[in-house]
């Protein structure tokens, strides 16, 4: 049946239209469907045509699937769909009810096309009435009627197959249908049968009604004596035309097929480029021989029936293909990260051989930091894909060389520039330090992120942000701002791409709104959060990616008060005896005392040296680890790339010997680059406080 509208706009003034009295007393139900929201008003006499409760009905078609088989909707989708797309006023359909009895009762449909000054269709009034009586009125007219419905079947069969596998997209789907028992019916047959070609065997693939089954037939090499295999082997159809002829011909079947009292059968080769790859079988009762018409149309019918499954194998063939590639695009695996637990999920869209360019990556960085990405490239194909490969990698090589995250944006997007590509990528990128919880945030035309507290709620975390990667470079605006935000203990920080938030019908700050209703319900732990997520957008649908990252930090690493930074500007002595105060105070207040005096020479001597052989300031930070060893590290930034070095000062030199300190009184050093700069780390193990 349609899909539902959108329950977000409103209903028409005069809905839903009140029914003439006449229509009831002549046992003619009503409808009213406005097709802005998808609602379908019945009234009272129409739920009992269709033999439905009021409590059983929620006032869309969908709900009329329990009593209308899907055969019977597909056809009465295509009638109302047509009259909708040429411009007509008016539709009138027969189609079959299920009743609750199991029985099936004829129906027949009117409905009045409203437009509105566009041509667009707004609504659809009419009525239903029960149309069994209608079509059997007489033993003559119904004899006249079956033959004339019978010739209409022969020349429509293909025609109606087609429409109903016209919805399958899998070898399953061209199965279920074929399986069902009104598809079997619908095909005028009372047993089916279909096998597939894999490897010189036929798998049986198919059997309808359910009760049909022949044991012994399910894999059957292909030069055994049975119909599906003579065909396929002979690329030509078999007409069996008695029983007589079906029980000599094929002595191994006929006697498990006796119960269904079959009187003639059709065998026919699914061929597609000259190349069989399957037969199907059609069963009959009530029928002997065939006419040379109705022999044409059920070869057409075979034709119709394989175009329909190399369609399905094609799209299930494409869709591995597209899945495969963007699986080996992804991350192979996601790094253990320290202090965190981490999960992602990629789903891809229904789309066949369609691909998109979502991404996700964990990178380790240098100092026990850790840099997050999620991205989407522009388009579904696989072009889309192997952009979405480069900018994965290179950003992840700019982050891993200690770039800031302003230049790792910055750089990733002049890249994609000069690949000479006309897509561009949407790209949040959040750079986490969890000793102290410090994550810094960068947004190329991304959404934005969220944070799960640690006891649920969850809220939208505004990053001002920049142009898509690509666009940035190419009109010259490759300024990313950077906003930081603090992920406490038990938080979780979630970034994704737009699949899993925009919806058909909603805008993008309700379907952030749902998405963190989502999570505020979802379970604590990250990776069954995930699921859950994934598992809403497998059930919503749609055509885009999703990709999701989750990451939730464990607990503290630092103790409180465990951090503390300072700016130290060239030429400010106020700031930097400031720093040294800093320095003093903070040691001494974590329990340091002993060291206090190498940590604050060690520290100074690092300001100094930023000072005096660079042209900018320093950021000094000083902040307390936790670990197998209590350690307190101290880091010195600056904006300078060239690294320290150790120069011999001589026996009345008064400098060269700093990197000498550093080296004798530390545990451990280093210089990691950070972008445009450099930072010396240096670290003391001090005793746990009493």
């Amino acid at each position: 049946m349609v899909h539902r509208g959108a329950s977000a706009l409103s209903l028409p003034d005069d809905w839903p239209a009140h029914p003439d009295p006449i229509l009831a007393l002549n046992r003619m139900g009503s409808f009213d469907w406005d097709l802005d929201t998808g609602l379908f008003h019945m009234d009272a006499q129409a739920h009992e045509i269709f033999d439905l409760r009021p409590e059983e009905y929620d006032g869309y078609p969908e709900s009329l699937t329990v009593r209308v088989p899907r055969v019977e909707g597909y056809r009465l989708d295509a009638v109302v769909s047509q009259a909708m797309k040429d411009g007509s006023e008016n539709y009138g359909a027969y189609f079959r009810v299920r009743r609750r009895d199991g029985s099936m009762r004829w129906t027949h449909t009117q409905g009045y096309i409203r437009r509105d000054e566009t041509g667009k269709p707004r609504r659809i009034i009419g009525i239903v009435r029960d149309a069994t009586d209608e079509l059997s009125e007489s033993a003559a007219r119904r004899e006249q009627a079956a033959l004339d419905e019978a010739r209409r079947q022969q020349t429509n069969v293909v025609q109606i197959t087609t429409a109903a596998l016209a919805h399958a997209s899998t070898v399953q789907d061209v199965i279920d249908v074929l399986e069902d028992t009104h598809g079997v019916t619908h095909l005028g047959a009372t047993s089916l049968v279909m096998g597939l070609v894999e490897a010189g065997r036929i798998r049986l693939v198919a059997t309808g009604p359910a009760n049909s089954y022949v044991p012994g037939t399910r894999v059957t090499r292909l030069d055994a004596k049975y119909p599906m295999n003579e065909v396929v082997r002979s690329l030509a159809p078999h007409f069996i035309e008695s029983p007589e002829e079906f029980s000599a011909s094929y002595p191994l079947l006929w006697p498990n097929i006796t119960d269904l009292n079959i009187t003639s059968a059709a065998y026919l080769p699914l061929i597609v480029q000259a190349r069989p790859i399957g037969a199907i079988g059609l069963l009959y009762n009530d029928r002997r021989g065939f006419s040379a018409e109705e022999r044409n149309v059920l070869v057409a019918l075979g034709s119709s029936i394989a175009q329909s499954l190399q369609r399905a194998m094609f799209y299930e063939q494409e869709k591995d293909l597209a899945q495969g590639l963007q699986q080996a695009m992804l991350p192979r695996s996601i790094p253990s990260v320290p202090d965190a637990d981490i999960a992602v999920r990629y789903r891809s869209a229904s789309l066949g051989r369609d691909i998109g360019g979502d991404w996700y990556d964990v990178i380790p960085l240098p100092g026990g930091r850790v840099g997050a990405v999620i991205g989407d490239v522009q388009g579904h194909d696989t072009h889309a894909a192997a952009v979405m490969g480069q900018l994965r990698i290179v950003l992840r090589a700019y982050a891993a060389e200690g770039h800031t995250p302003a230049t790792v944006m910055a750089r990733a997007s002049v890249f994609l520039d000069e690949l000479d590509t006309d897509r561009f990528a949407t790209c949040l990128y959040a750079e986490a330090d969890l000793s102290t919880g410090v994550v810094q945030l960068v947004r190329a035309g991304h959404i934005d992120p969220l944070i799960r507290q640690s006891d649920g709620t969850c809220r939208r975390v505004t990053v001002e942000g920049g142009l898509p990667l690509g666009l940035s470079a190419e009109f010259g605006r490759l300024e990313y701002p950077v906003d930081t935000v603090e992920l406490d203990p038990g938080q979780t920080l979630l970034l994704c791409t737009d699949g899993l938030v925009e919806q058909p019908g909603i805008d993008l700050d309700e379907g952030m709104h749902i998405l963190k209703g989502l999570i505020h319900s979802g379970p604590e732990d990250v990776c069954d959060l995930a699921d859950r997520l994934i598992d809403v957008a497998e059930e919503r649908g749609g055509e885009d990616d999703v990709a999701l990252l989750l990451m939730r930090r464990r607990g503290p690493t630092t103790q409180a008060g465990g951090r503390l930074q300072q700016h130290v500007a060239p030429g400010d002595p106020e700031a930097l005896t400031g720093a040294r105060h800093m320095i003093r105070a903070a040691v001494r207040a974590w329990g340091a005392r002993e060291r206090a005096d190498e940590i604050e020479l060690v520290a100074d001597e690092l300001i100094t040296n930023a000072l005096m052989h660079t042209e900018g300031s320093a950021i000094v930070t000083l902040r307390v680890l936790a670990g197998s060893d209590r350690r307190l590290r101290a880091e010195v930034e600056d904006s300078s790339s060239a690294l320290p070095r150790r120069r011999e000062a001589g026996e009345s030199g008064v400098s060269g010997r700093g990197l000498l300190l550093v080296d004798r009184l530390t545990d451990v050093w280093g210089v990691e680059a950070r972008g445009g700069g450099k930072c010396v780390w240096c670290e003391f193990i001090v005793p746990e406080r009493d």
